[in-house]
């Protein structure tokens, strides 16, 4: 509804309608709204729609104002100053605001360098230095990226929480990138030519931009990136679809709607959104993994196994069924499951760690101790090894400068 009330500021009347429709019931929002991690992303686009509505009542201090909250909610909407300059160069909102816009310019890059700086001294953040991927080859998969959401927005199948994306080979890259480049001058060039969608499809680009292009993470596809860019892709599908008879826009809303129903049904339990991912990429470990540890253990060995024929060199496999094992009770599978996993993965500390556990399950606490102390020589922050120490009774003093969450450094003081 705020979205309607903001663009129709900006848009013909029906043309709002439809976006807001469009926005409201397209499967691409269903992970956004049902991963409740993504709160940030809902608090963030709710802030920036606040201050696009400001923006188009020709109040931009105000406008700057909402900004704040948007950008303490979540630092991936630093491209939205841009956005609406965009909106002002097209003659939709105040034509001279450039000391507002100016501010908050400083303020996103403010936060960008603060998520940036926050990013290389906190581990498992899973972005920017933590992230698995250099930003040179999150930039080469990025171009193919955009194009399966864009894609996604015209044919919506395919949605799945964990897409097998790879890196591209340099010039699929290099292809995919001058396509988008390609098809943005396209767009712009229509829009100088007074195409009104053409400046609404930019403006999703720009605000696309901070998770898809260099700052890597993990992920190098995930929907929920979309939810902020579909205000302006939103409003381009409205303008689009603004002559459109009724029944047709009211019967293409209704297939949206049945659309998002099943990923909301998908995301209903752990099982069912695994399932859906491994059905959707076979061949990718990271769904397999987390589907075990949602079943029952019987058919999380089982499911285990079979991966295991397919990634017979990957650590992670073996590591899983020995978790499984030792929570299981069964301490001589989980201390040989341990041990394979170590033999392919020698110098990560939590391998050791986790052979330590297994024998000190079966007793053989001098063993454990050795493997507890080998995983701090690889890593004197190691927590798990620190922890297991203390409960061998041989506890180490907490080191300073080692990251530990009050809950953490409280169980490795005793206190």
């Amino acid at each position: 509804m705020l979205l309607f009330h903001t663009l129709r500021r900006a848009l013909p009347l029906h043309a709002a309608w439809l976006a807001a429709a469009f926005f409201a019931v397209h499967p691409i929002q269903a992970e956004a709204i049902n991963y409740i991690f993504e709160r940030a992303t809902l608090l963030a686009a709710l802030f920036c729609l606040l201050s696009l509505r400001a923006w188009l009542d020709n109040a931009p201090w105000a406008a700057a104002a909402w900004f704040v909250p948007a950008l303490l909610a979540k630092e991936e909407c630093v491209a939205f100053p841009l956005f609406l300059a965009l909106l002002s160069f097209a003659g939709i909102g105040p034509k001279r605001a450039w000391t507002q816009l100016a501010s908050m310019l400083a303020l996103a890059a403010a936060a960008g360098l603060r998520a940036i700086l926050a990013a290389s001294r906190i581990a498992g953040t899973n972005v920017g230095a933590s992230a698995a991927y250099s930003p040179e080859k999150y930039l080469a998969a990025q171009g193919p990226v955009i194009w399966r959401y864009l894609r996604l927005l015209v044919l919506p199948f395919g949605f799945t929480v964990d897409p097998d994306i790879r890196v591209p080979t340099p010039s699929l890259a290099a292809a995919a990138w001058l396509a988008l480049a390609a098809a943005a001058s396209v767009a712009l060039l229509a829009a100088l030519r007074g195409w009104q969608p053409g400046w609404w499809l930019l403006g999703g680009l720009i605000l696309l931009l901070p998770s898809s292009s260099i700052f890597p993470a993990s992920d190098l596809a995930a929907d929920r990136r979309m939810y902020l860019p579909m205000i302006a892709f939103s409003a381009a599908i409205g303008l689009l679809a603004q002559h459109l008879d009724w029944r047709l826009a009211a019967a293409f809303a209704a297939v949206l709607a049945g659309l998002a129903l099943n990923r909301t049904l998908v995301w209903q339990s752990e099982q069912t959104l695994w399932r859906d991912a491994v059905a959707k990429a076979p061949a990718k470990l990271r769904p397999r993994i987390q589907l075990a540890r949602a079943l029952p253990p019987a058919q999380a060995i089982s499911l285990l196994d079979e991966t295991h024929t397919l990634f017979p060199n990957d650590p992670r496999v073996p590591a899983e069924l020995g978790r499984i094992y030792l929570a299981q009770g069964d301490a001589p599978h989980a201390l040989a499951a341990f041990g394979e996993a170590l033999a392919e993965s020698p110098t990560d500390p939590l391998s050791f760690n986790n052979r330590g556990a297994a024998l000190a399950a079966l007793g053989q606490n001098e063993a454990a101790r050795a493997d507890f102390n080998h995983a701090l020589g690889l890593n004197p922050c190691e927590f798990n090894s620190l922890l297991n120490l203390r409960r061998l009774g041989d506890p180490r003093p907490v080191p300073p400068d080692c990251r530990f969450t009050p809950r953490e450094r409280h169980q490795l003081e005793g206190n």
